[in-house]
């Protein structure tokens, strides 16, 4: 079972028809995943991945995927299929969903990026691709030197502590000429309005939520995190979004004599809570009008 209220649940399948899309949405570690699964058991369907960090073939672990035995309960689709090192934006995650919205299987699309369900539902503005010299000189870029080079209206409206977000609008700047903002005004369609399926998002407790974070970090380092992180360690690069996720560089740091086990602990469960703020903050402003549920 999930971990919201059985009644919360049985009324959400009751009004709930088998062929409709449904997306989750919420912060790290609130639950989605488990009622992503519940609903899938109950009424069929396949499960599709809208978890930036969790595309990535070595980290099952320290992204929090699905477990082996989660994913052999019901299909899913999106889930570690990619390299550590592949490029991988919002609209290659966008133009790998779409041919799934008219399959035969009705999808549940989970995760806690954001930008991916926006862009699902909003519409995503067709960007060109960065070229490779650009991301390699914002690569060697401080944070506060990109900020400092983007146009006022992409800086006021950014994600500023989010170097990955950062750094896309930066070379998007670079590339283009134009500001991220500037393109996002010309924003196509949308392939899933809300109109059109059930959209949840996890409204949950900074309380509840943070000792959820912390106790799971625990299990992942009982289930190998620090294994699958040294596996990473010869080949590291902080570059590398995949590399950036939460728990690698604090492990690495570990791994690599700087930090006691208990500090990289410490600096991960810290690191997360953060993250875990921001998207709190950002689902409770962008997702305003969507069916909220809270866990117990």
């Amino acid at each position: 079972m999930p971990d919201i209220p059985k009644a919360q649940f049985d009324a959400l399948l009751q009004d709930l028809p088998p062929e409709r899309p449904v997306l989750i949405a919420g912060p790290t570690a609130s639950g989605k995943s488990a009622l992503a699964l519940a609903i899938a058991e109950a009424q069929g369907g396949v499960i599709v991945n809208a978890d930036a960090s969790q595309v990535y073939a070595p980290l099952r672990i320290i992204s929090a995927r699905p477990s082996a035995e989660e994913e052999a309960r019901a299909p899913h689709l999106l889930y570690g299929h990619l390299a550590e090192d592949a490029p991988y934006s919002t609209g290659h995650w966008l133009r790998e969903v779409a041919p799934l919205l008219g399959g035969d299987q009705r999808v549940i699309i989970t995760g806690g990026t954001g930008l991916y369900f926006a862009a699902l539902t909003q519409g995503l503005a067709e960007i060109p691709e960065t070229p490779p010299e650009v991301r390699a000189q914002g690569d060697d870029m401080t944070l506060n030197d990109l900020l400092a080079q983007l146009d006022a209206e992409t800086a006021a409206g950014i994600d500023q502590r989010n170097r990955a977000r950062v750094q896309r609008a930066w070379e998007v700047l670079q590339a283009t000429g134009r500001g991220l903002s500037d393109w996002q005004r010309a924003t196509g369609a949308p392939l899933l309005p809300v109109a059109d399926c059930l959209p949840i998002v996890f409204d949950v407790e900074r309380d509840w939520l943070n000792a959820r974070i912390e106790k799971r970090f625990d299990q992942m380092l009982e289930q190998g995190a620090l294994e699958e992180v040294a596996a990473l360690r010869p080949r590291y690069d902080p570059t590398l979004p995949a590399h950036r996720a939460i728990g690698v560089p604090e492990l690495i740091r570990h791994l690599e004599g700087d930090w006691p086990l208990h500090r990289a602990r410490e600096a991960a469960v810290v690191a997360t809570r953060r993250f875990a703020k921001r998207q709190r903050t950002w689902m409770r402003s962008k997702m305003a009008d969507w069916q909220r549920v809270t866990p117990q």
